[in-house]
Order: C-alpha cells, then sequence, then structure tokens
C-alpha cells in the first residue's frame, strides 16, 4: 500500500528554492509563486509531502534553538549557529554533526538518522558543509540534505 504523503509530511507555502541545500544566510523569507495551470492565474507555490518535510528539515537548521519561544515553541531549531567564528577543526566539525542530529532527531517524521557527514568546502575553508541522509516515517526511500554553515559569519 502506497503511503499517502500530503498526510503523513503536511503541505506549507514553499520559501526556500533549494530543497536539497541551504546555508545559514538563506533564511526564506520570500514566498514563491506559480501559474495555476487551470486558471492560469498566479498563486503562492506550496510544498506537500516530502518536499515539504525537506524544507522543513532544512527550516529547523536555519532557525536558532529559543528563536520560537515566544510561539511555544522553545526547544524547535539547532544550535548550528554557534558555530560561527569558530575554526574549521575536526572539533568544530564533530559539534556540528551533533547539532545537526539533535535537530534532526527532534523532527517526529523522521524515523531514522542513516548518515550525517561534515565536511570542509574546499573552494571556501571556513565553509563546512553538513550532508544527511535520513529515513522518514512510512517510507524507506532516504531524504538527503547538504546546509552549509559559514563559520567566518560572512554575509
Amino acid at each position: 500500500m502506497a503511503a499517502d504523503f500530503e498526510a503523513l509530511f503536511g503541505a506549507d507555502l514553499r520559501l526556500l528554492g533549494n530543497l536539497s541545500y541551504a546555508e545559514q544566510r538563506e533564511r526564506g523569507s520570500d514566498l514563491f509563486v506559480a501559474i495555476r495551470p487551470a486558471t492560469s492565474r498566479i498563486d503562492l507555490q506550496r510544498l506537500a509531502g516530502v518536499e515539504n518535510l525537506q524544507q522543513a528539515l532544512l527550516l529547523r537548521f536555519l532557525t536558532q534553538v529559543g528563536e520560537l519561544a515566544h510561539l511555544g515553541h522553545p526547544a524547535y531549531g539547532s544550535r548550528l549557529h554557534e558555530l560561527v567564528g569558530e575554526l574549521n577543526t575536526e572539533t568544530t566539525r564533530n559539534r556540528a554533526k551533533l547539532f545537526a542530529l539533535q535537530a534532526l532527531q527532534a523532527e517526529p517524521r523522521i524515523a531514522q538518522v542513516r548518515s550525517i557527514v561534515v565536511v570542509t568546502d574546499r573552494s571556501q575553508p571556513t565553509v563546512i558543509e553538513i550532508r544527511a541522509a535520513v529515513v522518514t516515517i512510512d517510507d524507506p526511500s532516504p531524504v538527503n540534505l547538504v546546509f552549509g554553515v559559514d563559520l567566518a559569519g560572512a554575509a
């Protein structure tokens, strides 16, 4: 029986252009639009199913823990922002892996974190990339994400 991914993972407005990769400077502040085929009118883009989950995971990485406390979600987000200003060392990369794992484990739509690897972007030595593969509830196919953290905090 095929899973109804929209029912499992929900739907939301599209805030991020790339659902496989994001970096800490992308805060998802713009709404995307599309032409509605039935009417040829412009409407807000919406994401459903696994794409909605991908966006939700990247937005969780982008949000600082405690940032949404005033909305009743004090534990939502990640601690990746704490790494800005740190040197790109094995310890810093291990902390990034830990912070990413904590954020992913807080997501109820994830059944298993299959892998998390943190690597240095060779073209930018102050940028680390967190590459994660997760297994979602009710679907054995992995969802892949890449999240860049600029340790220098460049804008």
